[in-house]
């Protein structure tokens, strides 16, 4: 299996990124890593061993990414005004680099994926541009801003809030059928340290449901915590559907 580390410059971030490559082809996933984690976290943390056959078989591809959430989400007490501007930033480096980036190595469109902060990364790239993905898998997200900026808004971070910019989407939206031509997934266990990310997962669905648009949220039980053991379980669960054409 390839193992492939990349180190580029980012003019959107005025920085040095990286960015790690699993596997010699399929279907490529963009991979964010949780929480102010960097491109080598999902080796690192065991997801690249547990998800080895698909990516030996050719089924998938792996590329993941650094982050900048020390700078951004997790930056409280900082200006709130660029840790916004921060995240804008980052999502301009995904969407104007990273992705054109993999296409260097596989020119098929490819899916986002990411688990706790980085299942917000994942939904936020695909439904602010569903153009450039074929679908997505976010588990154990937490699609709530406030959270992270403790009820600021402005209009930079309004566009990385779905919980605020998909109830004001219309319903004729050209995205609305884009996304219904995806594939989305959101899971989130009912476990210990949960309990945000079923609020408002059970948000999203709503508005989803109230938009017709088609995404699959999938809420597992009591006993699934948000923590890497069950995120194997559901890697192993979802990618099928996702690798499935």
């Amino acid at each position: 299996m390839q193992t492939k580390a990349l180190t580029h410059y980012s003019p959107a971030l005025g920085r040095d990124m990286h960015m790690m490559i699993y596997g010699n082809g399929g279907i490529p996933f963009l991979a964010f890593p949780t929480q102010d984690g960097m491109c080598r976290q999902l080796e690192d943390f065991g997801v690249v061993d547990q998800i080895s056959d698909f990516l030996w078989n050719g089924s998938m591809q792996l590329f993941v990414v650094d982050t900048v959430d020390a700078e951004s989400w997790s930056a409280r007490g900082a200006d709130n005004d660029l840790r916004a501007e921060r995240q804008e930033q980052y999502f301009k480096y995904i969407t104007e680099q990273a992705v054109p980036l993999m296409r260097e190595y596989n020119d098929l469109r490819p899916c986002t994926m990411g688990m706790s902060l980085g299942a917000n990364h994942a939904a936020v790239s695909f439904l602010r541009r569903p153009d450039l993905f074929r679908g997505m898998l976010a588990l154990s997200g937490v699609y709530d801003t406030d959270c992270f900026f403790d009820g600021f808004m402005n209009p930079t971070l309004y566009d990385s809030s779905p919980e605020r910019f998909l109830p004001n989407m219309p319903a004729d939206h050209p995205y609305v059928e884009i996304y219904n031509r995806k594939k989305m997934i959101f899971c989130v266990g009912q476990g210990a340290w949960e309990e945000d990310g079923v609020r408002t997962l059970r948000h999203l669905q709503r508005v989803f449901e109230s938009k017709g648009i088609r995404a699959w949220c999938d809420f597992w039980g009591y006993d699934v915590n948000h923590d890497w053991p069950w995120w194997y379980k559901q890697l192993r669960y979802f990618l099928p559907f996702l690798l499935r054409e």
